[in-house]
């Protein structure tokens, strides 16, 4: 859920990411290099925003995990394969 949100908020800032021309009679390609530097900057900048809450989210899978664990040492194996 969480990368959706980041990836929503990258698909909304792209455009600003996009070169302003100066000339625009001048057809050069815009530079690729300096889109992609922008775009992961941005994307470090909002994942960083949001570590803490993906931090949480991943310390709460893995409680779940452990006591799906705990749960299944303690059922006998013959119920968990009914």
């Amino acid at each position: 859920m969480i990368d959706r949100q980041i990836l929503r908020r990258m698909t909304a800032i792209i455009p600003q990411l996009k070169p302003q021309r100066t000339d625009p009679q001048r057809r050069n390609a815009a530079d690729a290099r300096t889109f992609l530097k922008r775009y992961r900057s941005n994307l470090a900048a909002i994942t960083q925003e949001r570590q803490h809450e993906i931090d949480a989210l991943s310390r709460k899978l893995a409680r779940q995990d452990a006591a799906i664990a705990a749960l299944r040492d303690r059922i006998p194996q013959d119920l968990l394969r009914a």
